[in-house]
């Protein structure tokens, strides 16, 4: 899995991208929470709930129906986060969405179950090039975990920014009128 620091890259990018007019800073908040939301499930480990299990890490919190379900969640209290339903619905949705289509590019694990609870089967995306992380904080804390860090600040990061930054440049210029001042 990609860090607790990368997940957040996503909907960081989308809010910069489209700009504060599209995502306020309480559903920018909201798109950080959801986007780790799915890593919640490594409290299964301390149920004795193995890793391949159906709510074991990468199961159903990492599904297309639980990003759904957040996103959801998220339509009903659009007035709080300050953006009408639609905006919330498909940034959420995107955000959580994105957490296991990351996961799915790692090097390690298991794989992704994007279809529960229709089918238990779990996937990884056709190149997995981002460095998987430990789970345990002490080898995190270690020579893998600067790789760790490295593989997602080029994989994740660095992508997802400068894509980021050419639609907030397109936005600035569309603003602009497209005349230089």
């Amino acid at each position: 899995m990609p860090t607790i620091i990368s997940h957040p890259a996503v909907p960081l990018a989308l809010a910069w991208g489209l700009g504060r007019r599209i995502v306020s800073s309480r559903l920018l908040l909201a798109g950080i929470f959801v986007s780790i939301a799915p890593d919640l499930d490594v409290l299964a480990f301390k149920l004795g709930i193995p890793y391949g299990a159906q709510f074991g890490h990468r199961g159903a919190s990492h599904s297309l129906l639980f990003a759904l379900a957040l996103a959801l969640i998220g339509v009903c209290l659009h007035r709080y986060l300050r953006s009408s339903a639609l905006p919330a619905f498909f940034f959420l949705f995107v955000a959580a969405a994105s957490h296991g289509i990351l996961d799915a590019f790692t090097s390690g694990g298991l794989g992704v179950a994007f279809f529960w609870p229709w089918s238990e089967e779990r996937f990884f995306a056709p190149f997995q090039v981002i460095t998987v992380s430990p789970i345990s904080l002490s080898r995190f804390f270690s020579h893998r975990g600067a790789n760790v860090l490295l593989s997602e600040f080029l994989w994740i990061w660095l992508p997802f920014m400068s894509l980021a930054t050419l639609f907030a440049l397109a936005r600035f210029w569309k603003n602009q009128g497209g005349h230089s001042a």
